[in-house]
């Protein structure tokens, strides 16, 4: 059925949306409140033909949408009409409220159909859509998110917009409805187009203006890095670490940075916030105690109470962190963190190709057939009973914080906020007979919950995402010895380099393992940066070979040749709005950030002097950024670390065999477990090796040799090695030596 108030279809489309809806087959239950008797769909929309999770979400509303592209927009010119954009991703909680309080009711669908032509897109799909209009809602409103709603002319200009509209006025308290601002805005395009178009034009030239690259300043020097830490010690939570109140976001809070300030500098709160931090997000509701992974973000001030939706790249990243953090500190506690993370992404998220899932749902269906935020997670003292029998859910119950009350409606997130010296006193057990019966309660836990209806799994492949991935999971295979971490590092790279292996340009996705989509810059240089992972945990040349090839695609496709830098798309991708240089850091490292920081790496593994250049010139493109809001950019802030460091190059030299699992390898990489040296490149290698491809690519490892046959390791400051030693411990402490950060602001070049 054409859904109500739309245009009338033509025969063709017809025929397509049958057959797209037909090939989903005796399975598909469709998303949508509007069902015939029988439990097929009323309505179809153009959006069945699609394979994006998000789209496919909405092909059932009864709003007649399109997909972005040029046919919406040829009808919105026939039609004299507006066009209304929709933005969000498959695992947004408010996207889902916002499609069932409006674009499931059929008022707001039919004046939706009658009066517009509406767009929908998946921002993970189309991140420089999303960006390019999101620039404008923000610039309109003074805030982001999603669901973001615009309204655009039919030349793509857009005039109003904002994120999540409750549907009328009076709903969800004060302020307009969705239905009353589409009818306002509706009324307005029509009275007077022209003008409207061209104050639309007018706001596009002055988005172009102000997002135009600003000028290149000087190099900025270790001095940001202070900054960067002042401003993060201003803003701490003493109290349950991260940023002052709430939300609180994971990514929001520099705790990499830190270590490494912590590392170079005698100010002693550095370490303290990022360990704080990090384990006060282990200890809350924000981390899924049972099953490993974080949730998205807090929705309260002390991690208690999460937005449950999860995010690959928010757990890779969070896994590099933990790894970093057991470095410093050899806690068990952050080794265990890292290793559930990791199991949780092998278990729940990997695709059967090697490749990682994007983001499960905050919302699972609940025993009232509604869906329901959190319900998968969270349990009542009721349901640890019939999972454990009383004695253990007393256990468990004490451990994890559930009670009769709960934080939602009755039903408790689970947290370990107390000690367990303090919870096995109260239960009259020892900590050690504490931790013999959570090791059970925890198994139990998790398959009684895998027997709930689970969240939707939105299962495309990001390129980028999946790289961030792969270097959690290359950087744990060496700090840990873990063959499984290794396997999935390998195998998603193999994945990831696969259609350039072919001939083929990088994808920006994979879905159903079919490449979609060309590769923004994020893409390229996030998956740069993880073959330089792989490389490192196998010698395997034909990693630093593609890594190299892939940068050098970025610097022709990408860069911004007068000021240095990298915008987010290339000339072969659609021309939008705006051209973004991102010029901030969000929930992933910007394209601008990781390159610095595979520049740097590439040059200290090369010493190819172009690198550097490279290097440079991106922190001089963001200096005056960097300068006044060092904290936008705390990943290229990792950059500068390792720029103004005297960065160590590592040889391990072996009789035989070559990366972090041959034989002979592991009590080199267990003492460089032992020491945070971040600022560094590791190659585990063979003197066969070094004679071949290896010894041409990496020159600093020329006449490196493994000395009387025994397993020999070179420590390198800028070319300039300490003796070469057979002895693990020699080799800590080698390890041991750290620049502090230059007084003046100069950036330490090899001899």
């Amino acid at each position: 059925m054409v859904p109500p108030g739309a245009v009338a279809r033509s025969d063709e489309l017809r025929t397509r949306l049958e057959a797209a809806l037909l090939a989903r087959g005796s399975g598909y239950v469709p998303r949508t409140r509007h069902a015939e008797a029988d439990g097929t769909p009323r309505y179809t929309n153009r959006l069945i033909l699609e394979s994006s999770p998000y789209l496919t979400q909405h092909a059932h509303n009864p709003v007649d949408w399109f997909a972005w592209g040029d046919e919406a927009f040829e009808q919105a010119r026939r039609l004299g009409r507006p066009v209304f954009l929709s933005v969000g991703y498959s695992t947004c909680h408010w996207c889902h409220v916002m499609e069932e309080e409006s674009f499931e009711d059929a008022e707001i669908a039919r004046y939706l159909n009658a009066h517009y032509v509406c767009i929908k897109v998946d921002r993970e799909e189309r991140p420089d859509i999303d960006a390019s209009y999101m620039a404008f809602v923000q610039a309109l409103t003074g805030r982001g998110g999603w669901p973001m709603s615009v309204w655009l002319t039919p030349s793509r200009e857009p005039f109003f917009g904002g994120t999540y509209f409750p549907p009328r006025a009076g709903a969800r308290g004060g302020g307009p409805g969705f239905l009353e601002l589409l009818t306002a805005q509706a009324d307005r395009f029509l009275s007077d187009p022209s003008q409207l178009i061209e104050a639309a034009q007018s706001m596009t030239e002055r988005l172009r203006a102000a997002s135009a690259p600003r000028p290149t300043g000087a190099l900025p020097g270790a001095e940001v890095i202070e900054a960067a830490r002042a401003a993060a010690a201003r803003r701490f939570d003493p109290e349950a670490g991260g940023l002052a109140g709430a939300p609180k976001f994971p990514s929001s809070f520099p705790v990499r940075l830190l270590l490494r300030v912590a590392r170079r500098s005698a100010v002693p709160d550095a370490r303290a916030m990022a360990l704080a931090t990090l384990e006060h997000m282990r200890a809350g509701g924000m981390y899924d105690q049972i099953g490993g992974g974080f949730h998205r973000y807090s929705t309260d001030a002390a991690w208690r109470v999460p937005h449950f939706e999860k995010m690959l790249y928010d757990n890779a990243l969070l896994a590099l962190a933990y790894v970093e953090a057991a470095q410093v500190t050899g806690s068990a506690r952050d080794v265990r963190t890292v290793r559930e993370v990791l199991d949780y992404l092998l278990r729940d998220m990997s695709a059967a190709d090697g490749g990682f899932y994007s983001a499960t749902d905050a919302d699972s269906l609940a025993a009232s057939g509604r869906r329901e935020e959190g319900v998968f997670f969270t349990w009542t003292p009721e349901e640890l009973t019939q999972a454990l029998g009383a004695d253990a859910a007393r256990v468990a119950g004490a451990w994890f914080g559930v009670t009769p009350q709960g934080q939602l409606d009755g039903r408790s997130v689970l947290s370990t906020a107390r000690s367990r010296q303090e919870v096995a006193g109260e239960l009259g057990l020892s900590p050690t007979a504490l931790d013999e019966q959570l090791a059970g309660i925890t198994t139990t836990l998790l398959a009684r919950r895998a027997t709930r209806p689970p969240p939707a799994r939105d299962e495309k492949v990001i390129v980028a995402w999946n790289a961030l991935a792969v270097s959690a999971f290359a950087r744990a295979a060496i700090t840990l010895g873990e063959r499984r971490y290794a396997d999935a590092a390998v195998r998603g790279a193999a994945l990831l380099t696969t259609p350039r292996e072919s001939g083929a340009p990088l994808p920006h996705l994979f879905v159903a393992g079919q490449p979609k989509g060309r590769a923004f810059a994020d893409d390229a240089v996030l998956l740069a940066a993880a073959l330089l992972d792989v490389f490192e945990l196998t010698a395997d040349v034909s990693w630093l070979a593609s890594a190299t090839a892939l940068m050098e695609s970025v610097e022709r496709d990408f860069s911004d040749t007068r000021r240095g830098g990298y915008f987010a798309t290339s000339a072969d991708h659609e021309s939008l709005l705006l051209r973004e240089k991102p010029a901030f850091d969000g929930p992933t490292p910007s394209v601008n950030s990781a390159a610095a920081l595979v520049w740097l790496r590439l040059y200290d593994l090369t010493d190819e002097a172009r690198y550097r250049a490279r290097a440079e010139a991106t922190l001089r493109a963001f200096a005056q950024t960097l300068t006044e809001h060092p904290l936008e950019l705390d990943q290229m802030l990792l950059a500068l670390d390792w720029a103004t460091d005297m960065s160590h190059e590592i040889a391990i030299i072996l009789p035989e065999g070559r990366g972090a699992l041959a034989p002979g390898a592991r009590p080199w990489l267990d003492a460089l477990s032992r020491r945070f040296v971040p600022n560094s490149v590791l190659v585990i290698a063979s003197e066969a090796d070094i004679a071949g491809e290896l010894g041409q690519r990496v020159p600093w490892l020329a006449e490196k040799k493994a000395h009387r046959g025994r397993a020999t390791a070179y420590v390198c400051e800028r070319g300039v090695c300490q003796l070469p030693t057979s002895d693990p411990e020699v080799f800590t402490r080698q390890l041991g030596r750290t620049e502090p950060y230059p007084k003046r602001a100069e950036l330490p070049a090899r001899p």
